[in-house]
Parts: structure tokens; C-alpha cells; sequence
């Protein structure tokens, strides 16, 4: 292999990338070598030794053959559980070592206490969606979240009553759509609107979205859209159909699940108005790990909760048990 070096930061989309590394060795794009080197020019790449790799003989058999096969799996599914970090059970033991001995002053005792479980990660959390601390929220599961966010965003009137959506959105946003305009009393054929791309083709096409908005804007209560499209792996541009959202008196929301900690996000700076999130994907906290739900700080006066509980209510104040 060729002795070369490069910045690849700069250069745009990895189709790009891989086609400028395949000049530089002189092979198809295609070839082993790419992805050798840019493997062997990846800055990243220690962070792997963090990881526990399932080996090929400890998964379900799909093919004898392979029973024995003491090889670390390729593990493309990322987007439904990320790998398992290895500080995980040093972590996990602490805490039960920590319950063992203290008790219910778990709650509020230790490095980690549990009753502020969200408070000890929430800083980092802002910084992975490019929000301020306080706009963020780490709580529930995602469609819970989105749910919340819906109820305090989505205020049909008879001129504005419609969401927008990608035809073909991951179901349980699709399902949460459909149960929120029932719960409005509106019918999905009236005010479910469904973008779709053209025949033949895989992904929208950004022209497409930003005419469709500007068509049917007026009439639009809410734009949802993902951030990275879970089965075809479209990176939506997000600054843009918010600004268009705008444009048109839109309020515009993402489901980040594929997208949180797998692309740069810049949530607060772009305007969007809510996003919704989990952490088990790309951001490896494991089954079970907390959602996260986002408003910007613009909405902190005009648009209230629709639903308020416990762990909605003032901190500072919450154990007074004043109900106040």
C-alpha cells in the first residue's frame, strides 16, 4: 500500500472521501485498500479497544458452519443497539455496591446519586445535540417524549391542523402521528400529510421537501421529520426545513434517534423548535437508557407542558411536598 497521508476532515461527503482516497492508491473505489487505509488514517480507531465485540460463536447460529468461529462479528446494527462499552460493569457494580451499603442515600449520596441520574449527564448529553443545558431533559422512553412534545406543540385550529412527515418514518412515529390527530378529534386523510420520493427513488429529495412546505405551510400545524432516516440512512438537512417551517408559521421537530451521537447536530443554533431522542443506538447506554427530549429556550414562556408530574416540577422545590 501506498505511504500517504491525508486530511480527510474538510472534504465532504464520504463518497467524496473514498473516491479521492481511491486516486490517491490508484484502485476502484471499491477495492479492500480503501477501506484498509482510510481504517489505518482513522483518529478514532482506539476508541474501539473500548468496546466488547460479540464473537461469531457466542451469537444465535445462523449457519453451522460458523458455531465455532471464534471471530469478532461485523456489527452493522448500531441503529438498534450500540456495543456494549467495557466501563459498563465496573459502573454498574459501584452502584449496586453503593445500594448495598447505603440504602435508600443512594437516592442523593455518591458520585452518581440516583434521584439526579439525569443531572449528572445532562451537560454532556447538550453537547452531543448542540443545545443548552437547559433546554434539554433526559427522561421516559422516545415516543413517551414525543408524545409530551406533540401535546404542547401541536394546537390545531381549522386552518392549521396538518402534520407533515415522511411517508415512510419509522412506525412508531408514524403511530404516534396518527394517535395524535385522533386525540384532536381529526381525521388521518384530512390532516396526516405524507411526503413521499419521487418513483423509482429511495430518498427524498430536499427540493421536494422545501416545495411541499411552501405549498402546504399554511395549513401545517406541525413538520416532523427524522434526523437520519432509519432505513435508507438519509441525513436530512435540518438547518433548512426548519428555516422553511418558519418561513410558513410551522412549528418543525425531529425524531433524533438515528442521529444523536452518528452525525453533528446543532440544535439550539439551528432554531429548531423540539426534538426527541434515545440513547441505546449510537450513543450506547443500553437497553432501558434514558430518552431525551429538547424545546428551545425561545418557547420557555409561550409554550408550556401540557402535562406536568413529579419529575416535571421544580427541583428545587420538589421535596417540600407543598403541591405547589
Amino acid at each position: 500500500m501506498n505511504n500517504f497521508q491525508m486530511d480527510l476532515s474538510p472534504l465532504g461527503s464520504p463518497a467524496s472521501i473514498i473516491e479521492m482516497v481511491a486516486s490517491q492508491l490508484a484502485c476502484r473505489p471499491v477495492d479492500e485498500q480503501v477501506a484498509l487505509h482510510l481504517d489505518e488514517e482513522d483518529g478514532l480507531k482506539h476508541l474501539r479497544q473500548c468496546f466488547h465485540i460479540p464473537k461469531v460463536k457466542d451469537l444465535p447460529p445462523t449457519n453451522p458452519a460458523l458455531v465455532k468461529a471464534n471471530e469478532n462479528c461485523i456489527y452493522f446494527a448500531g441503529n438498534s443497539l450500540g456495543l456494549q462499552p467495557k466501563k459498563i460493569k465496573t459502573y454498574l457494580d459501584e452502584e449496586l455496591d453503593k445500594w448495598a451499603k447505603a440504602g435508600v442515600h443512594g437516592h442523593f449520596y455518591g458520585k452518581r446519586p440516583w434521584a439526579l441520574a439525569d443531572e449528572c449527564i445532562v451537560e454532556l448529553m447538550a453537547d452531543i445535540v448542540g443545545a443548552h443545558k437547559g433546554e434539554i431533559a433526559l427522561m421516559n422512553g422516545l415516543t413517551v417524549n414525543l408524545h409530551l412534545l406533540m401535546l404542547s406543540f401541536f394546537k390545531p385550529t381549522p386552518d392549521r391542523h396538518k402534520i407533515l412527515l415522511e411517508a415512510k418514518a419509522f412506525p412508531s412515529d408514524h403511530y404516534a402521528v396518527e394517535s395524535q390527530l385522533q386525540f384532536h378529534g381529526l381525521s388521518t386523510e384530512k390532516s396526516m400529510l405524507m411526503i413521499q420520493p419521487r418513483e423509482g427513488e429511495e430518498t427524498l429529495r430536499m427540493e421536494d421537501i422545501l416545495a411541499i412546505i411552501e405549498k402546504e405551510g399554511d395549513s401545517v400545524a406541525v413538520i416532523l421529520f427524522s434526523g437520519v432516516q432509519y432505513y435508507t440512512g438519509q441525513l436530512f438537512d435540518i438547518p433548512r426545513i426548519t428555516k422553511a417551517g418558519h418561513e410558513k408559521g410551522c412549528f418543525v421537530g425531529f425524531d433524533l434517534a438515528h442521529a444523536a451521537g452518528n452525525v453533528e447536530l446543532h440544535l439550539h443554533d439551528w432554531e429548531v423548535d423540539f426534538a426527541c431522542w434515545c440513547s441505546y443506538k449510537y450513543l450506547n447506554s443500553g437497553a432501558g437508557g434514558l430518552a431525551g427530549a429538547y424545546i428551545h429556550e425561545k418557547h420557555f414562556q409561550s409554550v408550556k407542558p401540557a402535562l406536568i408530574g413529579w419529575w416535571g416540577h421544580e427541583y428545587k422545590t420538589r421535596f417540600h411536598m407543598e403541591n405547589m
